[in-house]
């Protein structure tokens, strides 16, 4: 085990041109940058729902030629996800970050440029290539500075910072295709990429010194992926998040046939359903924050699992019983997100610490299961379910109670028993 995981001599890691020791950013300005980054994801996703409608007629696609933008996207992220942390453990996490922010810039101005549903794919899968590099070098930049439960509040101080991505993106973009066209909303997207280069490149933070680098070789990185990919506890904890996530990402995924048809909204009433989604994670975080040190980590997620659970018993009962409307089909999802985002920070600090001397890797093992299965919901699972809110439903409730199984069994294992 010792083999993969220590570092090799600073003679033989992988050096790259690194910037002037940079004074330590503080907590809050820490958390606003990487939650910055971490923006790109909900912005890529959510920002362009509301012009499914245009593309279609813009690009003369099918509605499933449009919904597979997204899992292209979802797929792509996941395979490269995969890759990010490791990169960062041998190239430092700056320069992984820098070199993608530029690739999704190129990415988001080929879609913008897109004169065919085929060359819109094309750019999708770079964008999702490239867009994964914040979300996951950033939590391991967390970890790298912070431990315990300073990390965990970090944790929920990005989470809470980066709600306001996931309600604003659908709604931007809603007033934006109404005002001008669906290609705006990716124009926006490569202005916001474009801006965020500068300052990472000014401000961003080396938080990997040369010599704790990994050496990027493959009989070393086959190995730690092989010990974190035969590990259970990786697999249950790291599965948890991947399946509540899951039971949220479907009513993203199926949002323009929930919204539209369902509710008879418009491209303009997203919010209706984001804004309870983002308020949930936000608030959650708010929790997280105050009961991290306070009350104990299991004691957390069972917080979690009761909220989340009872949403989706309510939402399920409901519409067994009532046609869809508003308020009460989506508050529910208000229960449900803040659930999910007071016990997705203290798992994903168990999960880190499973191997604290790779957690680059780690941390991209865990984000690929994630993304992995949101593209399964985006590609498949929702199309499926759409037609039914009674059916989103159903999947919901099989994604949080398979999660809850893995949970109980995770539970088993001392380091996750007696975690503080």
């Amino acid at each position: 085990m010792n083999e993969g995981l220590t570092p090799e001599p600073g003679r033989d890691t992988v050096n790259v041109i690194d910037p002037p020791q940079t004074p330590q950013a503080s907590p809050f300005a820490l958390a606003a940058l990487l939650a910055a980054l971490a923006m790109l994801g909900p912005f890529s996703i959510d920002g362009y729902l509301p012009a499914f409608p245009d593309i279609e007629r813009s690009l003369s696609a099918a509605p499933f030629e449009v919904q597979q933008t997204l899992t292209a996207y979802l797929f792509s992220f996941a395979v490269m996800i995969l890759w990010h942390g490791t990169l960062s453990d041998s190239l430092g996490r700056r320069n992984v970050i820098l070199v993608s922010l530029a690739v999704f810039a190129v990415a988001s101005f080929g879609c913008a440029s897109a004169h065919s549903i085929g060359y819109l794919w094309g750019f999708r899968v770079l964008q999702g290539l490239s867009a994964g590099a914040g979300v996951v070098v950033g939590r391991t930049m967390i970890r790298d500075l912070y431990s315990g439960h300073e990390a965990q509040r970090l944790f929920s101080l990005v989470t809470m910072i980066f709600a306001i991505g996931p309600a604003v993106a659908p709604i931007l973009g809603g007033w934006i295709v109404a005002v001008f066209e669906w290609r705006a909303v990716f124009i926006g997207l490569t202005l916001y990429t474009i801006a965020l280069f500068a300052y990472c490149w000014r401000y961003l933070p080396e938080t990997l010194p040369p010599g704790q680098r990994q050496r990027l070789h493959f009989r070393s990185l086959a190995l730690n992926y092989r010990l974190v990919l035969a590990n259970a506890q990786f697999h249950l904890l790291a599965g948890l998040i991947a399946l509540n996530f899951a039971g949220l990402f479907v009513w993203v995924a199926a949002s323009p046939t929930f919204l539209i048809e369902h509710l008879g909204l418009n491209a303009q009433q997203f919010i209706w359903l984001f804004g309870p989604m983002v308020g949930g994670i936000f608030l959650g975080a708010l929790a997280t924050n105050r009961l991290a040190g306070r009350v104990r980590v299991p004691a957390q997620v069972g917080i979690g699992f009761v909220l989340m659970i009872s949403a989706n018993l309510f939402q399920l009962g409901f519409h067994l019983i009532f046609a869809p409307q508003i308020p009460w089909s989506v508050v529910p999802i208000f229960f449900y997100a803040a659930g999910m985002a007071i016990s997705a920070p203290s798992v994903t600090l168990l999960i880190l610490d499973l191997f604290p001397e790779i957690r680059g890797l780690v941390a991209s093992c865990q984000a690929f299961a994630q993304t992995l299965l949101a593209s399964v919901v985006a590609g498949v699972i929702a199309p499926l379910l759409a037609p039914s809110v009674i059916w989103i439903t159903a999947g919901q409730t099989v994604f949080v109670g398979v999660a809850l199984l893995f949970w109980v069994r995770a539970r088993l294992h001392p380091a996750t028993r007696d975690a503080r």
